[in-house]
């Protein structure tokens, strides 16, 4: 193990033989943050790793079915489940796939920045030192990282390999999207009648605000639903945020 100068924690620098590093870059892959794969945890990714199967995220799209229904305790509805998981993963949109990649330094709001600015991952890739810098919150160790994990010939043929099986590599532009919220952050909380709370949150995204899990003072909106627990009411009421029911929300959008 070892430390790098202005690093917080050792790291491993075996990553290519060394099995907790293998199991841990694909553990992150299928993660919920990332391309939240459904049908597949860490007991699985260990028993694929170990059975020697896969040795990184491209290769789990290579699985049959009966590779997987030859595992220990995997039944034939959870085999399935795990290819339904992998086949549907092909809709997870390009900056969680970027995040997936598990460049060191990118963390999931950075993905976001880079994916935004880029809108692909050719062009991200082609991208120099002082391009990466000028992208906001884009410092030199996190520019160095990306220019490092590119240079490496074995991650162009992953992200060749999963272009191949069609990852999103590139934004698609959504129909509708502004920049309304701007500069806004929201927290969505409780039950809705028109929408789900990711539908919410994927429509403030669209129209360029920025969703946060609690309240406190930089909050700037809360799109309160039904349900919504009567502790996290009082205290944006006590704080003077905004509270916008569901069909206050939509009268917002309709007046862009």
């Amino acid at each position: 193990m070892i430390r790098e100068e202005g690093d917080a924690r050792h790291y491993c620098p075996n990553e290519n033989g060394c099995p907790t590093q293998i199991k841990g870059r694909i553990q992150h892959f299928i993660s919920r943050k990332a391309m939240n794969i459904d049908g597949l945890g860490a007991e699985t990714v260990d028993l694929l790793v170990e059975e020697g199967l896969i040795s990184n995220v491209a290769d789990l799209y290579d699985l049959t079915f009966d590779q997987i229904f030859n595992l220990e305790r995997m039944a034939e509805k959870s085999a399935n489940n795990l290819l339904k998981g992998l086949k549907e993963s092909n809709n997870v949109p390009f900056s969680k796939v970027l995040f997936g990649l598990g460049i060191r330094f990118v963390g999931e709001t950075v993905a976001k920045k880079l994916a935004k600015e880029y809108k692909n991952i050719d062009a991200l890739m082609q991208a120099d030192f002082d391009a990466l810098i000028a992208v906001d919150e884009i410092g030199d160790r996190i520019a160095n990282s990306i220019l490092q994990y590119f240079e490496e010939p074995k991650h162009q043929e992953l992200i060749n390999r999963l272009k191949k099986v069609g990852l999103q590599f590139e934004i698609k532009e959504k129909e509708g999207a502004s920049n309304l919220f701007e500069g806004k952050s929201f927290v969505v909380s409780g039950v809705f009648t028109n929408f789900s709370r990711n539908e919410l949150k994927e429509l403030i995204e669209t129209n360029g605000g920025k969703n946060v899990s609690s309240i406190s003072k930089k909050t700037s909106c809360v799109v309160a639903g039904d349900k919504m627990g009567p502790a996290k009411l009082k205290k944006a009421t006590d704080l003077g945020i905004e509270i916008l029911s569901e069909n206050d929300f939509i009268a917002l959008l309709n007046e862009k």
